[in-house]
């Protein structure tokens, strides 16, 4: 079964991952799409990317809603409409992960996974990402590499792929043009087995501190963050 599994991140926060293993041709006759969605499909040119777009509407499903409640700003953030209500779906009733109310939605997919964060209360943002060696390439443009000191290589792939992912997830709670992963969000010190921590936004003259928690999932990391309280 593609659907992968589900976390609780809080009593008010939680998250469902797919694991895209269906044909594509499967995914496009189960799944009921707007017609603002289906031009959009139409215009992905990646097999992967139209599954993860797809994914996500098997998630909505999964939880009671459809593609039908969800829309983007004009910043691209996404949201469920206000009217939109639970479905009592099959599917939902079945897997026990009717959501209520929910206020505030975030999406990210990634190769073969994707995943949906819902909140009945705090802002959250997300970010699923493939532990590849490409991100060490990489990380001195968007991190303080002395946070990887003193750590194996493998472990050192793993940390920068989170502070990847907690940049990312902060930047869709805020989304604002501008914003600078190195120079405007920075975390403090953390270690892997934490399996949270704090960063902050530094933007405009104007701090925001930001928590975030992480998981791993096969060879994937999962973030996601929330502004402090």
């Amino acid at each position: 079964m593609p659907f992968h599994s589900f976390i609780e991140i809080s009593p008010s926060i939680s998250a469902f991952f797919w694991k895209n293993s269906e044909a594509i041709e499967d995914l496009c006759t189960e799944i009921l799409l707007k017609e603002s969605s289906i031009e959009r499909l139409k215009g992905m040119q990646s097999i992967e990317h139209k599954k993860g777009f797809l994914g996500v509407r098997k998630l909505l499903e999964h939880i009671g809603y459809t593609d039908f409640d969800l829309f983007y700003d004009q910043t691209g953030k996404p949201h469920l409409i206000p009217e939109a209500k639970q479905k009592s779906s099959v599917e939902a009733i079945k897997t026990n992960h009717p959501i209520v109310d929910i206020k505030h939605i975030s999406i990210s997919h990634s190769h073969e996974f994707s995943s949906i964060c819902v909140s009945t209360d705090e802002k959250i943002g997300v970010d699923l990402e493939k532990i590849k060696d490409r991100v060490m390439r990489i990380a001195p443009r968007f991190m303080d590499i002395s946070h990887l000191e003193n750590l194996t290589q493998e472990e050192q792939l793993k940390k920068a792929t989170i502070v990847w992912g907690v940049k990312e997830a902060i930047f869709k709670i805020k989304n604002e043009t501008g914003i600078s992963f190195p120079r405007h969000i920075n975390e403090l010190p953390f270690t892997l087995n934490d399996k949270e921590g704090t960063a902050f936004l530094t933007y405009n003259n104007h701090k925001e501190c930001y928590c975030f928690k992480f998981y791993e999932i096969e060879n994937f990391i999962f973030v996601c963050a929330t502004p402090k309280k």
